[in-house]
């Protein structure tokens, strides 16, 4: 089976350097809609066995502007399990001023999430917001798919991938974060391996 991971589009919050988790959202830029179209292009052969997406808006419009391109459309199934990352105190606020006030602690959330102390935030763990995705995906065994599309977040979906593919938390991070628009490809024969065949691909955006 095949794995399609894609990032919601780029938001106004995404604009103003904010954190933008499970309970923050915000409507996707104008500019970014165009660009989900060229997307939705990309991956419109693509006849998905099923489709499902967080149910949070950036994500759920998104994916909808995916689907409304596609030429073997299929309903979309929305999910709390792929929300983005709980990230309590942090939701709204400025990157940049909360990397002035916990340095340690947004370094870590960036460059290695095993030094990362939700507590501090009231947030999920790196254990916790993974955990919900990969039990998500292993539900999907027995179900005879072959094209699965997930729509989901950055931190979130990062995490989650490299947690799937076997990587130990200091290291989730290690090749950067996902883009806003981008696809991720993952394969997997037992639900228990996994391979990555695209990471973080927007060539679409260079068409």
């Amino acid at each position: 089976m095949k794995l399609y991971f894609v990032r919601h589009g780029k938001t106004q919050w995404n604009l103003e350097g904010r954190f933008q988790g499970a309970n923050g959202d915000s409507p996707l830029l104008e500019e970014s809609v165009r660009d989900l179209e060229k997307l939705g292009d990309y991956l419109k052969d693509i006849e998905f066995d099923a489709v499902f997406s967080s149910d949070l808006k950036r994500a759920s419009d998104t994916c909808k502007i995916i689907m409304s391109r596609n030429n073997h459309p299929k309903a979309i199934s929305f999910q709390t399990a792929l929300r983005e990352w709980h990230l309590g105190k942090l939701e709204g606020s400025k990157i940049s001023t909360m990397a002035d006030i916990y340095p340690k602690q947004l370094d870590a959330f960036k460059h290695n999430l095993a030094k990362f102390n939700n507590d501090i935030f009231d947030a999920e763990s790196v254990y916790q917001t993974t955990k919900r995705v990969r039990s998500f995906i292993r539900s999907m065994k027995g179900r005879g798919y072959q094209h699965v599309l997930l729509v989901g977040h950055g931190a979130n979906f990062t995490a989650s991938i490299r947690s799937l593919l076997g990587y130990e938390p200091a290291v989730l991070r290690s090749n950067g974060g996902l883009d806003n628009g981008s696809v991720t490809v993952l394969e997997t024969f037992d639900f228990e391996h996994f391979s990555c065949i695209k990471w973080n691909d927007t060539y679409y955006k260079e068409k």
